[in-house]
């Protein structure tokens, strides 16, 4: 522990950073003020930096880009192989583990060593891995790089130790996965087919052993040569040569037939005792045209041939569907008996696995499902039903059902919250599914001691909210809530409809909700805001709409001779006790532009809304001179005032909900009053309509800005910095229509029209008045921006970031707009030097700049240094690094809440930052967070009771309760992207103040409890996580997590109580990640086992006379071909072995939990005993068929023995 004590004697402590002539931080515009009186500040932290680690926790969603799948029929655990070089493992609900190769190259296939805990892995860069799975977080024990051949195919038979893997070239090589060690017996290609062939059959695309012999080897090349290779005498049974292209080859369980899928849509089944032409071949799809030839089909990617013992066999294929159709969906055929059952499927197949009841080969199948890995889905296919339900999937697989635009987590909320939003979601869960349980069973997970009710909220591209339960690091989908219900639907040919072409006009930008009072708000891309409340019953409901005008620029301002220099309000009805304004008239406006319009139609009609979330109030920004209005960039709502604060890069306005007006609307500017800390320009209201000067939107292709507005850019580029987006993006850019505004910034207030700079001068194109930087839903799932971490390249870059981030133009004071020829060299200096603190240098600011509000707060706090009770407060960041403080007058009593206007006037309360302000938090003074005052919940649709009359009940709200829970004051922290300070109110008095970055620029920060105490956690550009003590600013821990950030994390990444975050790590997973010691070292006991002891299920039995005469399969003895002794050593230059992290006896040992040294002894104990009665009851078996043979042998000799010869 260390006491912190602060004697203020009216000096204030200013930033270490700050440039000459920057206002003190204590003062309103840096105006001297009065002493305040000396007080002693006595705050015992508890944090250090032993309290903090960085680790990731768990990764929910779908693995992205899929790109191989395997399944271990013992253990019965799934795995999935990503593009990215991840790798998923999952079993029973709770069993989930991600795993990434350091290498980051996409995997080829998995093989899992089928009971035995571990997994092989082919990766793009010619380089297998052992996985170990006998822990929780699986860990690479070998690999081996391929140097001269490219990895094609791999095979590993049951209960073998020697993996078959082929190559490009054709050849098969043989690694013992014990030594991961390459074996000197090798099968050349030019071996393997006959001497005569003079082409090369191509890469090696299957590999098998015979059921009916494990020394015969199948393989199958590209071009459609089959050869069976005997594995003793080293030569080839035959070889069949096709003309068609092979994809696939599966062996019937007896061994003497095998299927062939190929490319031109043709299943050919051939028998070993005639290889010469195949026994059958088939077109599933392929129809015979009137001229009596085939139509063309697509190839047949996968076969499965999987035999039942009650039934016909099952043939399971993908693809083989003709070209007639165009834009047919994807397809898997499941052929039983002389039925065919064609699923369709919603996205392309990348691959599918039969789940059969035995590991064994040589034993009938007796398939009970089939896994379908699709491009954005996972399904398992219910075989044992006719009509083939699916399995109702407990993963949440479905998180990018519609591309993720917004996140927010809550730890700690109340614990009635989660059951009663499961119930009234699984009401609306849909039906059909298989009523057996989910096949992948496999792992043990149990509900660890330290768990907490966690909530997940993901706003989407449609405009749905999906509420998740993320307790003990599982996911569970809860309640989805649908906001487009509320608008009407756009008809086609609307003249709205046809001018504006939105493709996600219902995009969820940002997210508030009250866990306590349940009180849920959305802001929408159509800047748009939707208030809703809770109820456990159904209702009718008439959605009251309001509609807000912010102004655009300062000389749509009535001038205050007129209105008394009053801000504009939003309508006739709305007022405050300060401000009356009529809305701009919209009849002076030309014929065909808009003005004073909402970009959506709210329904006007009383509508049925089912239990849950229901819609009370809807905000809509009006059009302004043509032009869309500029999207929200911040919000707050509070409960207990019953009010609600919105921002965007014009202005302010706070909206009283109860009341359902609107009490204030004015623009940044006007928020200041006389305390404008800043000298700003006039000029013309017209000239920034032809102005070619400022900071412009520069086009690789000199595209107009409607162009670059109506598609999705793979790159986009500015001077001195270019932002590339990954080339295998652009389907999903282009699907989700995300767009990347240029790194030069957008001003707001410029003209439509483009203007060239000269015959030979690049042409430059200029945004309008209140346009917003992009139409188009900003998916957080398609950004993949890289943003910079070198100190140079930050300032473009980073303007560009907040543009994306916030959807609006912000510029920072010392900003300059200049011609298009401009110094990047300058700017580079400038921003080595950067402060958002006033310059002396840099005295005033061009009216193009918008200051836009970045973040609110409602609570209770001093509005005015004279204050001696707290208020209700509005605190108000802006892009500028300004603070200002708006105090407020609620009436306390419930009738005169409802009837009297809430009083709202700007106290003239300045501070400064460096940097756009991103968050406020309240401290008392023993450094306890200050909870904002909230109302109870209480269900809107209850029947009355005339016994107890429905009242407000509130919590933390009263003056007398805030001063005890305040003391004499409290501390304001405010951090912004460069900076956070810490104030003691109602004096103003900087307390503490740290610099968080220079190079970089904090993108997420927010104030969080983590052991019993509070901190300051910030996210960064460049990637670094840190946190900082509370009050005194002192860093705990600084990690470099992610070396580079894109924008989808960026709009995504957020913080929580208990020492946890998440982001949107790929368009569709959620990586949560905790930065509590406490949490790391808890995280073993709330993981799930991967493995489990399970013995290995017995062979069949296969009869004396069929083992005898169909010749022995366990006489094959791999080490005595593959091993050094018999095989020699491969050449060193083929392969390099790479110990992993942990060597052979660290495979033995390293495991934890319950699968410990006790249990692997006992395992091996079972084994062997399990050995010895398997040979035990072998010598039993004999003595059996002995006695019995001498009985029959006896016997037949007594009955032969008196006759004659003649008798026989």
């Amino acid at each position: 522990m260390k006491k912190f004590r602060k004697v203020l004697d009216g000096l204030t402590t200013s930033s270490p950073g700050g440039t000459i002539g920057s206002p003190s931080c204590g003062s309103a515009a840096g105006t001297p003020t009065a002493a305040p009186t000396p007080k002693e500040i006595d705050i015992q932290e508890t944090l250090v930096s032993e309290n903090f680690q960085l680790c990731k926790t768990v990764r929910h969603g779908f693995p992205y880009q899929p790109t191989a799948l395997a399944f271990d029929p013992v253990q019965k655990i799934l795995a999935i192989g990503s593009r990215s070089g991840g790798v998923r493992i999952l079993g029973r609900p709770g069993v989930d583990c991600y795993c990434q190769h350091e290498s980051g190259a996409a995997v080829l296939q998995l093989q899992f060593l089928i009971n035995e805990g571990a997994l092989v892995t082919a990766c793009a860069d010619d380089t297998l891995h052992l996985w170990n799975l006998r822990q929780r977080r699986p860990a690479v024990l070998h690999s081996l790089k391929f140097n001269r051949e490219r990895i094609t195919f791999c095979h590993l038979p049951f209960q073998s130790k020697w993996l078959y893997v082929g190559t490009e070239r054709g050849n098969t090589h043989i690694v013992n996965i014990e030594s991961f060690i390459l074996s000197g017996y090798v099968i050349m290609w030019n071996k393997a087919i006959e001497l005569a062939t003079k082409t090369h059959p191509g890469p090696v695309v299957h590999l098998s052993d015979s059921p009916k012999d494990e020394g015969k080897l199948l393989i199958g090349f590209e071009s459609g040569t089959i050869v069976q290779w005997d594995l003793r005498v080293k030569k080839a049974d035959f070889r069949i040569y096709y003309d068609e292209a092979i994809h696939s080859v599966s062996w019937h369980h007896e061994g003497k037939q095998f299927m062939c899928s190929h490319s031109d849509g043709s299943l050919t089944l051939w028998n070993l005792r005639n290889t010469t032409k195949p026994f059958q071949v088939t077109f599933p799809h392929g129809k015979i045209q009137k001229d009596g030839r085939k139509e063309s089909c697509k190839p047949i990617l996968k076969v499965e041939y999987k035999t039942s013992r009650n039934s016909e066999p099952f043939v399971i294929f993908s693809g083989g569907l003709s070209y007639d159709k165009a834009g047919r969906r994807p397809t898997l055929t499941i052929m039983h008996g002389k039925a065919i059952t064609v699923l369709e499927m919603d996205y392309p197949i990348v691959e599918f696995m039969a789940l059969c009841e035995t590991p064994y080969n040589n034993e009938v199948q007796e398939p009970y499902a089939v896994v379908v890995l699709l491009e954005k889905d996972l399904i398992v296919v219910d075989l044992t039903q006719s009509n083939f339900p699916v399995f109702e999937n407990p993963y949440p697989m479905d998180i990018h059902e519609s591309p993720v635009t917004c996140t927010a987590y809550f730890a700690e909320c109340p614990p009635d919250i989660i059951p009663i939003l499961y119930s009234i979601g699984a009401k609306h869960k849909k039906t059909g599914y298989s009523q057996k349980e989910w096949p992948i069973s496999g792992g043990t997970w149990t509900l660890g001691s330290h768990t907490y009710p966690e909530i997940i909220i993901t706003g989407h591209a449609d405009g749905s909210i999906k509420f998740w339960d993320a307790s003990a690091i599982t996911l569970q989908m809860l309640y989805k809530l649908k906001t487009s219900k509320v608008f009407e639907k756009p008809k086609p040919g609307e003249g709205r409809a046809a001018d504006l072409v939105e493709d996600d006009p219902f995009a969820i930008q940002m997210v508030s909700w009250c866990p306590k009072s349940r009180i849920f708000c959305v802001v929408g891309i159509s800047a748009h805001i939707i208030l809703y409340r809770f109820s456990k019953y159904d209702a009718n409901t008439q959605i009251v709409s309001l509609e807000v005008r912010l102004p655009c620029e300062s000389e749509d301002v009535i001038s205050p001779s007129e209105n008394e220099n009053n801000p504009s309000l939003s309508e006739p009805g709305s007022h405050s006790p300060h401000h009356q304004h009529p809305a701009s008239p919209s009849s002076g406006t030309p014929e065909g532009v808009k003005d004073s319009i909402p970009h959506l139609k709210v329904k006007d009609r009383t509508v049925r809304v089912p239990p849950g979330y229901q819609a009370e109030l809807v905000i809509q920004l009006l059009w302004t001179d043509g032009e869309p209005p500029q999207q929200i960039t911040s919000l707050d709502i509070n409960s207990a005032y019953g009010l609600l604060a919105f921002g965007n890069c014009n202005g302010l306005a706070v909206v009283d909900y109860l009341q359902k007006t609107v009490l204030l609307c004015m623009s940044t500017l006007d928020l200041y009053g006389a305390a404008d800390p800043y000298q700003r320009l006039t000029r013309s209201p017209r000239r920034n309509r032809q102005s070619t000067s400022g900071l412009t939107e520069l086009s690789d292709n000199q595209q107009s800005v409607d162009m670059e507005r109506s598609k999705s850019p793979t790159s986009v580029k500015g001077p001195g910095r270019k932002l590339s987006l990954p080339t295998d993006l652009k389907t999903d850019l282009d699907h989700v229509n995300g767009h990347c505004t240029s790194p030069t910034s957008q001003p707001c207030s410029a003209g439509k029209p483009r203007v060239p700079m000269g015959p030979e001068g690049p042409r430059l194109t200029r945004r309008g008045p209140g346009r917003p930087p992009f139409r188009k839903a900003q998916s957080a799932a398609c950004m993949e921006i890289s943003l910079p971490v070198s100190h140079t390249e930050g300032y473009a870059s980073r303007r560009a970031m907040l543009q994306q981030l916030h959807g609006v133009t912000m510029y920072s004071h010392d900003e300059h707009h200049t011609t298009a020829p401009y110094c990047w060299n300058e700017r580079e200096s400038r921003e080595n030097s950067f402060s958002r603190s006033r310059s002396s240098s840099v005295s005033s600011i061009d009216r193009d700049t918008k200051e836009a509000i970045t973040t609110l707060q409602l609570g209770e706090s001093f509005g005015r240094k004279g204050d001696a009770l707290p208020t209700p407060c509005l605190w108000v960041g802006t892009s500028l690094g300004v603070v200002l403080l708006i105090p407020m007058s609620i009436p306390t009593d419930q009738e005169e809440r409802m009837e009297e206007p809430v009083t709202i006037g700007p106290s003239g309360t300045v501070m400064m930052l460096k940097g756009s302000v991103l968050r406020f938090a309240f401290l008392d003074c023993m450094g306890a967070l200050i909870q904002s005052p909230y109302e109870v919940w209480r269900d809107p649709n209850a029947p009355e009771d005339p016994d107890r009359p429905r009242r407000r009940k509130l919590v933390n709200f009263s003056p007398s309760s805030s001063q005890d829970t305040c003391g004499e004051g409290h501390l304001a922290v405010v951090c912004s992207e460069r900076q956070a300070k810490v104030f003691l109110m109602p004096s103003q008095s900087c307390l503490f103040v740290h610099n968080i970055t220079e190079s970089s620029f904090v993108l997420r920060a927010d104030v969080v409890s983590v052991c019993n105490s509070v901190c300051l956690a910030c996210f960064c550009a460049n990637g670094h996580v840190m946190t900082l003590s509370l009050p005194s600013l002192r860093p705990l821990i600084d990690v470099n997590y992610l070396p580079l950030t894109d924008m989808r994390i960026a709009r995504t990444f957020c913080f929580t109580n208990g020492g946890q975050a998440l982001y949107l790590s790929s368009p569709t997973e959620i990586q949560r990640i905790t930065y509590s010691q406490e949490m790391c070292d808890n995280l073993q006991e709330m993981l799930g086992e991967l493995f489990t002891p399970i013995e290995t299920p017995e062979a069949q039995n296969r009869g004396f006379l069929k083992g005898f005469f169909g010749g022995n399969t366990h006489t094959f003895d791999r080490e005595e071909l593959f091993g050094e002794a018999a095989a020699g050593k491969a050449s060193r230059s083929l392969a390099q072995h790479i110990p992993g992290q942990v060597g052979v006896e660290g495979m033995k040992v390293a495991a934890s939990g319950v699968v410990g040294d006790l249990a692997r002894a006992r395992i091996a104990l079972d084994e062997r005993g399990q050995r010895l009665g398997e040979l035990e009851d072998r010598t039993a078996m004999m003595m059996t068929s002995a006695e019995t043979f001498s009985k029959h042998a006896h016997e037949l000799m007594l009955k032969c023995k008196d006759k004659k010869w003649y008798q026989f």
